[in-house]
């Protein structure tokens, strides 16, 4: 059996090899599953007979509901960087604090963290501010190393701050690999681990590296002035920034606070809210592209009759736009009353007596679902005639493909994994680890760490948590708290030169003035404050385990 255990072993480090190769992750991880799967059947360490478990574990992950939220989320987030709100978000904060030293820094950790907790991808996030921010941060005279660590560090909040994709799918994980350290340990009942736990853990870390961002621009400003000076606006934009701040800015600050505020108020599951997100994203994209942009974009005439089927929602939506923004406001009003109206009132119309005050709120709600779907069909018409909603379609469906082909692709690496006995091997590392507990998270902590140079956080969530997670689990740790500090620990290498993930984003959309040496300088500091708010959480897990216990007693 120690044979099979080194096989396993050597199968982890060549799947690793394969994805610095650059070869497609799914694929890479299934394949070399299957081919060491073949050789330790061949010298009778692996019975195959094991991978007929793999249709009841694909079957479990098109089920999973929780999984949906993916694809709404994402969907949520490419909508706002499509639709230009990004960038009206960042001009109406650099206007706000444009006067001030630093004012534009402190603008950009702003709107990193308002699209960290849309978006949830690194990537998007990172290019989406380098495009909009790094030219006027530049432009205004700050210097090149604090406005691309300013950028690279905001970029990487989606990691952390809640609605995030790699909260859902860590979560998702999480809650298994949790149930099942409990087994082990003889509990059968355990107290179940759910994405909403992990995404009002995270919520004050999230805050807390905010905060630390901001500090540090704020002690630039005062130690070194000429390293970001003050954005010195012109009179006419400031006079109408109150109208701004009112129109760009509140929106989607209601937005994320209804499905944020939503899903850690127990009102919605993440999918329901990550629904709500979606419909919102819509809407606001809607309300920025009015009829004097989009007539002229596309007609809906020209397609053939057996299309036209296809396309009624665009053409319905057509005819009821009248080129205001009423509609999409209406919706949004209706929208909000909804999640205030289920916070409020129990809705579940199933229960064998209903309170004439639910049945009213839930006529009420019914009602507006008119308003909403009037708003609905005219942002539908607005975005597919300015030609945005192809491209956020196109780009949900491949981020979102790309998400569950890994995890069925996973889930073939960690069957074979565990069929050699590799959980085995693992296991006995880490329980005979200097230091007990707190070796063991160490250890962990720093594979995860190196990993994070080469690999996704996708493919470290779907590979490496469901091997370590049972057995750290089982010595007495906090799920939660283990969660985020993955988080935090995957979003530290996201920035940790010379392979971080988002020093190549950014270089690839920086202009050729700033150098790869100056990116790579510029984000010491703030890797410094990571490394700093993880050895705090890892001091103080009540950080991470104090607001769960008191939204969720």
């Amino acid at each position: 059996m120690l044979a099979a255990e080194i096989l396993s072993l050597v199968m982890f480090a060549t799947v690793c090899g394969v994805l610095i190769l650059g070869f497609p992750v799914a694929f890479s991880l299934a394949g070399t599953a299957l081919v060491f799967g073949l050789i330790g059947a061949g010298l009778e360490m692996f019975d195959l007979r094991l991978l007929g478990g793999l249709a009841s574990r694909y079957f479990g992950v098109m089920v999973n509901e929780v999984l949906v939220a993916v694809p709404l989320f994402v969907f949520m987030g490419v909508m706002l960087e499509r639709a230009r709100i990004a960038e009206e978000l960042l001009e109406t904060m650099g206007l706000l604090f444009g006067r001030m030293r630093g004012g534009l820094g402190l603008s950009v950790i702003f709107v990193g963290m308002l699209l960290a907790a849309s978006t949830g991808i690194v990537g998007a996030t990172v290019v989406t501010m380098g495009l909009l921010s790094l030219p006027t941060m530049l432009k205004a005279g700050y210097d090149p190393k604090l406005a691309t660590g300013t950028i690279c560090a905001s970029g990487t909040l989606g990691q952390i701050i809640p609605p995030s994709i790699v909260l859902v799918l860590l979560g998702d994980i999480l809650q298994g690999a949790y149930a099942e350290a409990q087994r082990e340990i003889g509990n059968w009942a355990p107290e179940p681990v759910s994405v909403i736990d992990l995404f009002a853990g995270s919520f004050l870390p999230g805050m807390l590296l905010v905060g630390l961002y901001m500090s540090w621009v704020l002690v630039k400003s005062i130690i070194q002035p000429k390293s970001c000076p003050a954005l010195v606006a012109e009179d006419e934009v400031v006079h109408d920034l109150r109208q701004r701040i009112l129109t760009v800015l509140l929106p989607p600050a209601l937005l994320i606070l209804a499905v944020l505020g939503s899903i850690l108020g127990g009102i919605a599951t993440p999918t329901e809210a990550a629904a709500v997100g979606a419909v919102g994203a819509l809407l606001l994209a809607g309300r920025r592209l009015d009829m004097a942009e989009t007539k002229d974009a596309r007609t809906l005439e020209h397609f053939p009759a057996g299309r036209k089927l296809l396309l009624a929602p665009f053409w319905l939506g057509r005819k009821l736009d009248r080129g205001t923004t009423l509609p999409v406001y209406v919706a949004g009003i209706c929208l909000l009353s909804q999640v205030a109206l289920a916070s409020v009132f129990d809705m579940r119309m199933q229960r064998t007596e209903v309170p004439v005050g639910d049945l009213i709120a839930f006529l009420v709600a019914a009602a507006m679902c008119v308003g909403v779907l009037w708003g609905v069909l005219v942002s539908l018409s607005r975005v597919y005639t300015s030609m945005v909603l192809d491209d956020v379609m196109q780009s949900t469906l491949k981020i979102s493909s790309m998400v569950f082909v890994i995890l069925l692709g996973a889930s073939v690496f960690s069957l074979v994994f565990r069929g050699f006995g590799g959980d085995d091997i693992v296991a006995h590392l880490l329980s005979n680890m200097p230091g007990g507990v707190f070796g063991a998270m160490l250890a962990v902590m720093l594979v995860m760490f190196v990993l994070g140079f080469f690999l996704d956080f996708i493919e470290i969530i779907f590979v490496v948590v469901p091997i370590i997670g049972p057995i750290l689990l089982q010595m007495d740790i906090s799920p939660v708290w283990f969660g985020v500090m993955i988080a935090i620990n995957l979003q530290t290498s996201f920035l940790t030169p010379p392979f971080g993930f988002a020093l190549f984003y950014l270089r690839g959309v920086a202009p050729p003035s700033v150098s790869t040496m100056e990116i790579y300088r510029g984000i010491i500091p703030f890797v410094v404050i990571q490394l700093t708010a993880l050895v705090v959480l890892a001091a103080f897990p009540e950080l991470a385990t104090w607001l769960p216990k008191v939204l969720f007693k």
